[in-house]
């Protein structure tokens, strides 16, 4: 069970300042020592307006991943860029992203990453917050690799992936991590054509030596690409198969999808926490804290309020920072209204 009843949350990602997306473009303009005090500048800008807002759980915004998976694939060796496989022009959306041919063997010498990113957390934060770590799942982080003669399908290249992500699990634990997101909308985008059971293998495999180490929990939506959903958007066919996930907290987005299926929650919440989505990263309209609380009443209905925590839909990363800063004040001060403070 949560420490606390309706706990406001974030998945992961945080907009990144304009200054550090430019200087991104840039880097051949700085020394090692610039980089890292740039990244510093940035997680602290994030947790500024994550506390600002009065998060109960912040993240570091995900500050040096400048793209969710593509951010892992330069800690995995044995990888190639291929961006001759993405569509060029257009409206923007998934198929653009950036595509990898696997050239040899895929390892991770040095990990991942997220150690790193977990423990500059931990020196920048102030006492108060909970901290969490958030690592894509192997579903997901293997979504563009493009199979070859020696991973044939998504699938193997999947097992390949599996033991770097739960080598990574392992790890931040070690370092004290005590909540930890372990994303995996694919698997959700993907639930109503692959077989769920094999999905939740997967998972299971993967955080299995981590289970009962620390607060964990995962991250089900629909894909958010420049604000684009890429999967059915639909809760039903998860069910009842996701029932089985070893976590301790589910999240699943709500908000844009306007509580569509939200009885179907109540299933989840008899097994395990429920983070609702209840802040709609794809549009800029800014809830109100009227909407907030009318939305986190609805959430009552279906789940018991120590069982319930409500954050974004997904990460606030295709979100501009002026919108994102304003729905989250907004999602914290409804949410203490409900709880009465």
């Amino acid at each position: 069970m949560q420490p606390n009843p309706i706990r406001t949350t974030v998945i992961g990602s945080y907009p990144f300042p304009g200054w550090l997306e430019f200087a991104s473009q840039n880097l051949d303009q700085f020394g090692p020592a610039d980089v890292e005090e740039m990244i510093e500048d940035a997680v602290i800008a994030a947790i500024h307006d994550q506390t600002t807002a009065g998060l109960d759980v912040i993240t570091d915004g995900e500050q040096t991943r400048l793209d969710f998976n593509l951010s892992f694939y330069g800690y995995i060796k044995g990888l190639q860029p291929n961006h001759a496989e993405t569509r060029k022009f257009g409206p923007p959306a998934h198929d653009q992203r950036g595509k990898h041919s696997i050239v040899e063997e895929l390892t991770a010498p040095n990990g991942l990453g997220a150690v790193k990113e977990y423990q500059r957390l931990k020196k920048l934060a102030p006492a108060g917050p909970t901290l969490k770590a958030s690592i894509p799942g192997p579903y997901t982080l293997s979504g563009r690799m493009l199979p070859n003669d020696r991973y044939k399908d998504r699938y193997e290249i999947t097992e390949a992936l599996l033991p770097f992500i739960r080598k990574e699990l392992e790890d931040l634990v070690a370092a004290g991590c005590e909540e930890i997101t372990v994303d995996e909308p694919s698997m959700s985008c993907y639930a109503y054509k692959e077989d769920t059971k094999r999905f939740v293998d997967i998972f299971n495999r993967t955080v299995a030596p981590v289970v009962g180490k620390c607060r964990l929990s995962t991250h089900l939506c629909f894909g958010n690409f420049k604000g684009r959903p890429v999967g059915y958007r639909k809760i039903h066919p998860m069910l009842p198969d996701f029932l089985d996930l070893s976590v301790d907290e589910v999240h699943v987005e709500m908000a844009n999808r306007e509580f569509d299926e939200i009885e179907l929650i109540a299933e989840f919440a008899q097994k395990m926490d429920v983070a609702v989505g209840i802040i709609d990263v794809k549009n800029y309209y800014i809830e109100t804290v009227k909407d907030v609380i009318e939305r986190i009443e609805t959430c009552l209905k279906y789940i018991p309020a120590e069982k319930l925590a409500v954050a974004p839909d997904c990460g606030l990363s295709q979100t501009a920072r002026w919108a994102a800063r304003q729905k989250l004040v907004s999602m914290v001060t409804g949410a203490k209204k409900v709880r009465g403070e």
